[in-house]
């Protein structure tokens, strides 16, 4: 009799399980396993990714999972109670069982999440049909009453559960080498013997070999953020949680061979499959008097036809009809429908709708619904690029909404399907290879600087691994060889890296489904989001429908410019603009294009530069050339664009194919027009070839090659030589097209993202303060962009003027040619008082004063933290006030508005509102505002970083600017800029050293592990921020300059992490106060700094040069250097000659020197 393995943990028990599933299918094959089973602790993220690799490895899979049981109810969630959760193992026997195992998985996160996903006794009694149970590990139920000495207790419960599966309910025996298994397993047997409940033998696999018990260890540590150094750490107490032979198996249980017996009949009884290719759409639920779907869409399409091309285009008629007819027969009706529908609803809410997305926008019956709103026929686009009757797939529409209101189409669509028939979508974060040398360095205790300098020698690149970096770097090679620590490190981070580090939600991902969505796949709990278990190329493989709804913040920027735009021109509308307008391509020529989308970028304005666009046609091509690949055509396309002479074709037919484009192939439409064309291939057979291309399918490119050249007669194609193209000519412009196919774009994607591009440089070109308003209320989350943008719009001649009680909106606004603050930016407003503030100035007219605006505001979520934080950000500043003043007077200002309140309150004011001695009473009482000087600029300004995170009125860097230009200092938001390009820097680089000019806005010490100092500095000017890390030496020589609001020139090396913003190094700091004033000849001085050199470590005395320091206070360093162990201290002091004798009597002249 056989063996299987029913008791397996793979990679997605996550950070836990070290099973890789197709090495855990390859290693049962070679074991000689015909079955084997997955049990993930409480998910089924791969379930599919599992089947998959057993299929092919011949070994048929068995899908499962170990949940957590909740001790009492699922819903119960008391601290101390309900946290001792018990396992158990569900199997799948068919598809019934897989639909409850799904459901009680995602029960297990949807109602019963507590610590971990948990379900409970009644609600597995429900849903049993199709499932078999085992007993669970030594953490079941079962178990864990026998080893604490309750076995009436565990005979009830195993009675209970055979009532409840009958004989598929097995007691699952383990022998790891842990003595409470041996416990365990006498109970189990004894239920065994007096119930007749059968055996089943398991192993709680958590890896596949012995020897990968250390990588699961190491594993373990990286999620309990522990180190392997640790005693006291969650860990295996043995190394035999992997993936044993049948000998290795049978040999634990002498005797209980039926036990092992039992596995094979259990596997025999799994015959779950997955179905593949079968798609699930959702019914579209037509109108009231419609019963046809394809009738409806064509109705649909008959009505937006005449909107978009008129009655009299026969050749977009044509088209259509060809479209309805292999929607038709694909069955993607209600697929349309369904898009359509949400898509109306978006519009018809005035929510903005991106123009397209992706090869959607080659189709004329999304153009006729109103899914996309460019003219495929109009830019040569192709239906077969998007749907290939040739390769049916399901159709991918991606729609871009305002990235505000993006929730409320989810919501719509959620109200129209049912909230149980809608999902977003899991993802997964895995451990690339310098995220696996950091989180093992980390396990191991391996220093940080160890780590940094190994991780920074893989190179970046997307799916880099730590075998091909080893390939390209000599340095990471001699690392390697040469350190036993860091070879250890590099080992085990191979051995870890590409695992799924942890399960996130997709940005955009959302699943659509018939019936109730974990009737197909199970769900789980991100934050508060419901997402399906399986990623969306799984979905794609179940057939279920999948739509990603993304949120492009450019589209919210235009909407917001419109809207500003309106209060001038009330019939503005962005998508109305002219397509052909010079001014706007002069700008874009001009290199202007910072906050244009996609084309501001440093790298790609020089290539609007060299371009000079004229048509949205030259901006399409610009984002299709500009990226890794493509890239390399750039100059002969700039210089043909420059000089038609230079333009040629192979052939005459390329002509009017490649013209756009200045002769150069750019886009996939393009590659599959000449196989059309030239070759007689149908479009959806280009498109199959064009796939293969991309692909490098070399069977089926060198098959095609001939096809091309000499034709088919059995798929009807004529071939390029029956065409009139001679076979050389033919050949190379094969071979043309194959060195580029793998880089084409998709011309319909950049179509719809250039007619968003153009329309943003429209409304910069044409509404600039409008524009440049909604562009800087989109990146408030980024007070680096909003810095980037107010420069910009400093350049522009536009004004960003401070916030204002009387002229501030929520966002920002137009006045009067500038742009004023939006109040939303200040700290410690809500949206709600913002929508009052508004409203009670549209009612009762602008605010004259200090207190009458807090009486006008008061009961209208008016608080102290509220008004302080308007003063602050200087929105009182237009009525005459003085900051200090009314900081001084806010208390006052509220307590009587208070008081006043509460006398109306208490009645206190008679019928006739006169006091005792008749006369009338005001009903309030005044403060006095103090005459007060105002605090100085720099106070201010600091006011407004406070409350803010922006200087307003200027910046405490304007006073040095001149002096850091001449001291070569760069701007921070040039080297921030220049590593966020997609494209990767142009102008700095990692290890590159600069100088920078700037504040410290916040800094923070701490101590590494070697007892040295490390400081943290966030430090800023005008164009951004970027943070500085300093360390001993230079804290030692200048920490005495870092304090918050300083100004200081530092000069240190670009250090690049990961995916991290790029730091920088620091080797020196001075006071930008230091710098020459303009011609001064002389050299700054230099920093004189105390040195004391002291005995070992004396409280005493330390106390007494800490007195010292109070007498003398200064910003000027005083170093300690204790002689026995060389550490050293940092203070500050102001050195004087009075202070220099105190300390030479306390530790003798020659202990004290000054330099």
């Amino acid at each position: 009799m056989a063996f299987a393995h029913l008791h397996v943990h793979t990679e997605y028990s996550l950070l836990d399980g070290a099973c890789r599933v197709e090495a855990l299918a390859r290693r049962a094959r070679e074991l000689g396993f015909t079955s084997l089973a997955i049990t993930d602790h409480g998910v089924m993220y791969g379930a599919v990714a599992f089947y998959e690799a057993c299929v092919k490895e011949g070994v048929k899979p068995v899908i499962g999972c170990e949940v957590y049981v909740a001790p009492r109810g699922r819903t119960d969630r008391e601290h101390g109670v309900d946290s001792e959760y018990t396992h158990l193992i569900l199997l799948c026997k068919n598809e019934t069982g897989y639909r409850n195992l799904c459901y009680l998985v995602s029960m297990g996160f949807v109602e019963g999440f507590y610590i971990k996903p948990r379900i409970d006794w009644p609600l597995l009694y429900g849903h049993t049909e199709g499932l078999v149970c085992l007993s669970g590990c030594l953490a079941g139920d079962i178990p864990q009453k026998i080893v604490s000495g309750r076995y009436d207790e565990a005979k009830r419960k195993a009675l209970e559960l055979r009532e409840a599966f009958g004989e598929d309910f097995y007691l699952e025996l383990q022998r790891h080498g842990i003595p409470d298994e041996d416990a365990a397993a006498r109970g189990l047997i004894r239920l065994h013997e007096e119930t007749g409940i059968p055996l089943a033998l398991t192993n709680d696999a958590h890896y596949i070999d012995k020897k990968d018990a250390y990588y699961q260890d190491v594993l373990m540590c990286i999620q309990t953020g522990k180190t392997v150094d640790e005693a006291e750490r969650m860990r295996f107490e043995t190394q035999e949680f992997y993936l044993k032979s049948e000998e290795e198996m049978r040999a634990l249980f002498p005797g209980q061979e039926e036990a092992a017996d039992n596995t094979a009949l259990i596997a025999q009884k799994c015959s779950f499959d997955f179905e593949f290719g079968r798609y699930h759409l959702p019914r579209f639920k037509l109108p009231e008097g419609e019963t046809d779907s394809a009738a409806y869409l064509k109705k649909l399409c008959e009505a937006g036809f005449l909107r978009r091309y008129g009655a009299d285009r026969e050749d977009a008629r044509r088209q259509l009809a060809y479209e309805l007819d292999m929607i038709g027969k694909m069955g993607f009706v209600d697929y349309f429908l369904i898009v359509s529908d949400f898509i109306g609803y978006a519009k018809g809410q005035g929510i903005p709708v991106g123009p397209g997305r992706g090869s959607a926008a080659g189709s004329v019956v999304s153009y006729c619904l109103g899914i996309t709103d460019i003219d495929p026929i109009k830019y040569s686009l192709y239906f077969e690029r998007f749907l290939n009757p040739e390769r049916v797939s399901m159709p991918d529409i991606d729609i871009d909404f305002c990235v505000r209101r993006r929730g409320e189409v989810i919501d719509y669509v959620n109200r129209k399907y049912g909230a149980d028939h809608v999902a977003q979508i899991v993802t997964f974060g895995t451990m690339a290879a310098r995220a696996a040398i950091r989180d093992t360095g980390r396990a191991l205790n391996i220093s940080y600087a160890d780590c940094d300098a190994v991780a920074k020698q893989v190179p970046f690149a997307i799916g880099m691994t730590l075998d091909e970096a080893m390939k390209l770097s000599k340095q990471l090679r001699e690392m390697y060889s040469g350190d036993e620590k860091l070879r250890s490190l590099i080992d085990t981070a191979k051995a870890l890296e590409g695992m799924p580090r942890h399960a996130s939600t997709h940005a955009a991902g959302v699943v659509i489904t018939e019936r109730p969505v974990y009737e197909y796949v199970p769900l789980a709990k991100n934050d508060e989001s419901i997402v399906t278990q399986y990623t969306m190329t799984t979905l794609e493989h179940l057939g279920l429908l999948k739509m990603d709804f993304l949120g492009l913040r450019n589209l919210t920027v235009l909407e917001d410019a419109a809207e500003l735009a309106r209060r001038r021109q009330p019939d503005f509308d962005v998508a109305s603009v002219p397509e052909d307008d010079a001014d706007t391509f002069a700008m874009l020529s001009a290199g202007k294009t910072e906050g244009v989308f996609q084309l501001e970028s440093t790298g790609i304005t020089a290539v609007c530069t060299g371009l000079k666009p004229k048509s949205i046609e030259d901006i399409t091509a610009v984002i299709a050339l500009y990226r890794p690949g493509p890239m390399d055509s750039i100059p002969r396309f700039l210089a043909c664009s420059a000089q038609p002479e230079k333009i040629s074709y192979k052939h005459p037919m390329l002509e009017p194919i490649l013209s756009v484009t200045y002769g150069c192939i750019v886009y996939q439409e393009q590659v599959i027009e000449i196989f059309r064309r030239l070759a007689g291939f149908s479009l959806g057979q280009a498109d199959m070839i064009r796939r293969a291309m991309s692909k490098k399918k070399h069977e089926v490119i060198d098959a095609e090659r001939r096809a091309f050249i000499h034709g088919d007669e059995a798929r009807g194609i004529p071939g390029c030589v029956k065409n009139g193209v001679d076979e050389a000519t033919a050949n190379s412009i094969y071979d043309e097209i194959l060195d580029f196919a793998s880089y084409a774009f998709n011309k319909a994607h950049a179509v719809a993202y250039a007619v968003v591009a153009y329309r943003t440089a429209y409304m910069k070109c044409h509404w600039p303060c409008e524009y440049m308003a909604a562009l800087l209320t989109s990146v408030l989350d980024s007070s680096a962009k909003v810095a980037e943008y107010i420069t910009e719009c400093r350049e522009m001649g536009i004004k960003v003027l401070p916030p204002d009680v009387n002229e501030s909106d929520a966002r920002f606004t137009v006045v009067g040619g500038n742009i004023r603050f939006g109040l939303v930016a200040i700290k410690n407003i809500g949206e709600r008082f913002i929508q009052l503030l508004m409203q009670e100035r549209a009612e009762n007219g602008p605010f004259t004063g200090f207190e009458e605006f807090c009486r006008r505001m008061s009961g209208k979520e008016l608080n102290r933290r509220a008004v302080e934080s308007l003063i602050k950000a200087g929105a009182f500043d237009s009525l005459g006030c003085r900051r200090k003043a009314l900081m001084q007077m806010t208390d006052g200002v509220l307590e009587c508005i208070a008081s006043d309140g509460r006398r109306n309150i208490d009645g206190q004011l008679d019928l006739f509102g006169l006091d005792e001695a008749g006369e009338p009473r005001g009903g309030s009482s005044s403060v006095p505002v103090p005459d007060v000087a105002e605090e100085s600029i720099r106070e201010l300004m600091a006011m407004e970083r406070e409350t803010t995170g922006l200087y307003l009125s200027g910046h405490p860097i304007d006073d040095y600017r001149e002096a850091a230009r001449r001291a070569g200092a760069v701007s921070i938001g040039a080297v921030m800029s220049d590593f966020a390009s997609p494209e990767g820097p142009e102008r700095f680089q990692d290890g590159q050293y600069v100088t920078l000019a700037g504040i410290v806005a916040s800094s923070r010490t701490r101590t590494t592990k070697n007892g040295r100092l490390m400081c943290y500095i966030q430090f800023e000017d005008d164009s951004g921020a970027m943070e500085l890390l300093a360390f001993q030496r230079t804290l030692d020589e200048s920490g005495g300059y870092i304090s918050e609001n300083a100004a200081l020139l530092v000069r240190g090396r670009i250090s690049l992490r990961d995916e991290k913003e790029p730091q920088l190094m620091v080797d020196t700091v001075r006071p930008l106060s230091d710098l020459n004033e303009p011609g001064a000849s002389e050299p700054p001085k230099k920093e004189r700094k105390l040195w004391l050199r002291l005995p070992p470590a004396d409280p005493r005395l330390l106390r007494r040069i800490e007195l010292l320091c109070e007498m003398f206070p200064g910003r000027e360093r005083m170093i300690l250097v204790f002689a026995d162990t060389g550490r050293r201290l940092g203070a500050e002091c102001v050195i004087k000659n009075s202070l220099l004798r105190e300390l030479e009597e306390l530790l003798g002249r020659e202990n004290v020197v000054v330099k």
